[in-house]
């Protein structure tokens, strides 16, 4: 037999998923591990955790499912995001990692507005946020310079995992584009932005394809993982695009629905040239040539947990949600925006908050519950229409995560999208997807679009009911005034917080 793996470096964990050639799931394995939160706002890792929890997650699959090392032929990676490993002339850590959720960087943001202005968007087609890997350099650089300058090169989570692996450093596209500092319509450094804040000669890898052949284990992680020298490895993508990938968003007119803790609207698109003023995130795709285009909903299954939580804490989440489906379209007058935790998509604000609007004395613990789904979706929405603005045709959304669980949530995506939306039968999300790079990579198709159809299996389908998608438009326009309208007053509440 003949197997591929797939390497999910999640925030809290890493998955893998052994995979044979007809795309079945014949195993998994999860390992934890830790955060570090010296101070509020501040998040990082120890990149040995992830290579300790890799070698962990491969073990097992080889040895408790009887594998032989050569019947492993790939390996792909899907990574967390903008998170930053500083690398000496040795290749070794100089710090904790700085992860994508860790927040201290507001001042470097609007350092780098300062000084790139215009050519921000125009390069890396992306506004300055926090979360984004170059306002971490430029921390480290101003806060921590004797660290920085033993620093020689960086790279991101996957990425060190890939190079503990194969002893080369090299970064993969799609989470390059992730930086900052990547021309995203180019494909390649920018010489401007590495030059505008004094970064070393070199500090930049080679950037390589997702599904690019990265070179091949070496002895000493075949010794330690049970691998075997001859197992290819292949470049693997950003968490979000390799998501993408292993829902099947491969082709024009396919857009992918995540509701997880945040939610992500995210599209396949093949025009470099696409422009969206920063509104929403624009990155190269796994995809060889193509792009993908991203809203986010920080807090989207988030909004619902909190409400159950707060709110209905004595009951299961089958119980809360089974009387929604009784309930109209709109929730009888009562409207919710899921700024619990601040705004990411169309409104990088992070002092907005969640409001509950219309609330009436015959509203009960359902009418609540819906209206919480409804403001989730029409959030993911407004990422939709800014896709469309800018000519970008969606046909079918593909929906993962909390938000496919539930058939009612299924049918109110299509009405609020008035789109077709799918189901997936076996959802694996960015494991799956990274462990299709790999495929691809060996030869196993010559496609991403031709492994996704071998590999995913749809499920069940929902068209949008016209009534509802009628009474969604209407309600959905007065959603959009709601963050205008509270914006101030939201502001005001910050000296109570």
């Amino acid at each position: 037999m003949s197997y591929v793996i797939g390497i999910d470096l999640g925030t809290s964990s890493v998955k893998t998923v052994l995979v044979n050639k007809q795309g079945e799931i014949k195993a998994e394995a999860t390992r934890p591990y830790p955060l570090i939160h010296e101070r509020p706002g501040y998040s990082e890792q120890d990149p040995q955790e992830w290579v300790n929890g890799s070698i962990a997650c491969l073990q097992e699959l080889l040895k408790e499912n009887a594998i032989s090392p050569e019947e492993i032929e790939g390996v792909s990676f899907s990574g967390q995001m903008h998170g930053l490993v500083l690398l000496d002339a040795g290749n070794n850590p100089l710090r904790p990692a700085i992860l994508w959720n860790d927040t201290r960087t507001t001042k470097q943001c609007r350092d780098i507005e300062a000084k790139l202005g215009s050519q921000l968007l125009e390069i890396t087609r992306n506004a300055a946020l926090e979360g984004f890997t170059l306002p971490k350099i430029l921390w480290v650089q101003e806060n921590e310079p004797e660290i920085f300058a033993k620093a020689k090169q960086f790279v991101l989570p996957k990425d060190y995992l890939r190079y503990r692996m194969t002893g080369k450093v090299d970064m993969e596209i799609s989470d390059a584009a992730g930086t900052l500092m990547l021309n995203v319509a180019e494909g390649k450094w920018s010489e401007e932005v590495v030059k505008a804040f004094g970064l070393p000669e070199g500090f930049c890898p080679p950037i390589v394809g997702s599904t690019e052949l990265t070179g091949t284990v070496t002895p000493e992680f075949a010794a330690l993982s049970g691998l075997s020298t001859s197992t290819k490895v292949f470049g693997g993508g950003a968490d979000n695009a390799c998501g993408a990938v292993g829902a099947g968003i491969v082709r024009k007119g396919d857009a992918l629905s995540s509701i997880g803790t945040s939610g992500v609207i995210l599209t396949y698109e093949e025009d470099k040239n696409k422009d969206f003023a920063g509104k929403v995130h624009f990155f190269n795709h796994a995809h060889p040539g193509a792009f993908y285009a991203m809203g986010v909903t920080l807090a989207a299954g988030y909004s619902l947990s909190w409400f159950k939580e707060t709110f209905a804490k004595s009951i299961s989440f089958n119980e809360m949600l089974a009387p929604v489906a009784d309930v109209k379209a709109g929730s009888e007058g009562l409207l919710f925006t899921p700024y619990l935790v601040g705004e990411r998509t169309p409104h990088a604000d992070s002092a907005i908050r969640a409001s509950f609007v219309g609330v009436s004395g015959t509203h009960e613990l359902k009418h609540f519950a819906r209206a919480v789904m409804e403001g989730i979706t029409f959030s993911l929405q407004e990422s939709l229409e800014l896709f469309q603005q800018a000519g970008i045709t969606v046909e079918r959304v593909i929906s993962i995560g909390g938000g496919a669980k539930n058939p009612t949530w299924l049918q109110m995506q299509a009405d609020i999208f008035g789109k077709t939306v799918v189901s997936l039968k076996n959802e694996q999300g960015p494991a799956m997807g990274s462990a299709m790079m790999a495929a691809v990579g060996c030869g196993w198709f010559d496609s991403l679009e031709a492994c996704a159809d071998q590999f995913i299996e749809y499920g069940a389908t929902y068209e949008p009911n016209p009534d509802n998608v009628a009474t969604y438009s209407k309600l959905f326009k007065l959603y959009q005034q709601v963050y205008t309208q509270t914006r101030e007053l939201n502001e005001g509440l910050q000296q109570f917080r």
